[in-house]
């Protein structure tokens, strides 16, 4: 059904290729003839000129400026044009949050990924997209495996150049770099490299292709819980490897949901809960200013520069925080009412873990699994060590263990 321009939606949104107007369905030809506010890019309004015929309006700059403008007419009838499919990666999914479904109609073109993989003959299926726009170019760290294919959305023009030395300088040299430049117009150019030859700055507008070739030096973040503790930078306050294993396999990791880590030390369990998947998130709370800054380089580092700190001291800096679906106490389990305020902050369902090495903090771990159920555990580990010119295994710490699910217990 041909989208009504008249009697439909307020607000409106086309997506428009580098092909122009030539490229739009009928059902776009008439919402672009018949609107009365066109708002977007430079470049999109200069594809859709020939179409227009109401008040033309170029996006400002910053971006939210755009979204209030847009908002601001909500009612009256509001064109928006963007780029390929608005709903990847753009404006449309910005502006759903603040428009219900019922109140937008869009009409998307081919977006830059389809052309993309059809110029390349590559799956869709098979490709992650990741997004360099705002965002750094340690974003792609996580996803960066021999073989995996990616395609990364640049900012600008210097992006493939800057990405091809991120990858040297993590081990994928060898990959493949296909650089795409104005996809569907009549200036497109594809053009092939490997990431250690360089890449000089290229057209702005452009998409990098990724068929990523690992050397034996990458370094490729291994898909399992419990990262070496020397990918981290640590002070020695870092949940060991082994146990940080265990530990992440308590917590549960879900699509979606957000982890506290009390005294995060290093960030290392806070860290590889947001590796666990794209759309978990983590708050670090850590008093030390020294360890605060070391987890914000450690989750850069690491692909995760989403991870979110705060600096103080559980449990009062954790008044007003977003309640959290886990929370990992590794830290201040000892400050009296920690542990009971992040109990009380958990959502029901959410998962507890908290690690103790002292007696004093194995008592609070007993009282709390008296009072709250949940189970107790407690785990070794013993590494080889030199004794003299002979070997034998030195016991590190015993670590023990409360994990306790809310909402279970009667």
């Amino acid at each position: 059904m041909m989208p009504d321009p008249v009697n439909g939606p307020w607000l409106q949104i086309i997506g428009i290729g580098e092909d122009g107007v030539e490229g739009l369905s009928p059902a776009a030809r008439l919402m672009l003839e018949q609107a009365p506010y066109v708002i977007g890019g430079v470049r999109h309004l200069a594809l859709a000129r020939a179409l227009i015929h109401g008040d033309e309006i170029v996006w400002p700059s910053p971006f939210s400026e755009g979204v209030a403008q847009v908002l601001a007419r909500r009612g009256q009838p509001t064109l928006v044009l963007a780029s390929g499919d608005p709903f990847f990666f753009g404006v449309g999914s910005v502006l759903a949050r603040h428009v219900s479904a019922c109140e937008m109609i869009c009409v998307p073109s081919v977006s830059c990924v389809s052309l993309a993989c059809a110029r390349l003959g590559w799956a869709q299926q098979d490709v992650r997209v990741l997004s360099l726009c705002g965002r750094p170019i340690e974003t792609v760290a996580p996803f960066l495996q021999n073989g995996a294919r990616l395609l990364v959305l640049s900012a600008d023009g210097t992006t493939p150049g800057t990405l091809a030395r991120f990858l040297t300088a993590q081990g994928f040299g060898r990959s493949t770099l296909h650089v795409l430049e104005a996809l569907g117009g009549p200036d497109e150019r594809v053009h092939s490299v490997t990431a250690d030859v360089g890449i000089p700055e290229t057209a702005a507008l452009n998409l990098v292709a990724i068929d990523a070739v690992a050397t034996s030096k990458a370094r490729a973040v291994p898909l399992s819980c419990g990262l070496d503790d020397d990918v981290f930078e640590h002070d020695g306050q870092i949940t060991k490897r082994e146990i940080r294993a265990v530990t992440l396999s308590s917590l549960a990791p879900r699509a979606g949901e957000l982890l506290w880590d009390v005294g995060a030390g290093a960030g290392s369990v806070g860290i590889e809960w947001m590796l666990r998947g794209a759309s978990c998130r983590t708050i670090a709370i850590e008093q030390h200013d020294g360890r605060l800054a070391r987890i914000g380089r450690n989750a850069l580092a690491l692909g995760v520069p989403g991870l979110r700190c705060i600096a103080g001291r559980a449990p009062d800096i954790l008044a007003g925080l977003e309640q959290p679906d886990a929370a990992f106490i590794g830290g201040g389990l000892t400050v009296p009412g920690c542990l009971e305020t992040v109990w009380q902050a958990l959502r029901p369902g959410g998962r507890l873990v908290a690690n103790a090495v002292t007696l004093e903090g194995e008592q609070v771990l007993a009282r709390a699994c008296s009072e709250l159920g949940g189970t107790l555990l407690r785990l070794g580990v013993e590494r080889l060590d030199g004794v003299g010119r002979l070997h034998a295994f030195r016991p590190a710490m015993r670590v023990t263990q409360f994990v306790v699910v809310k909402g279970t217990v009667a």
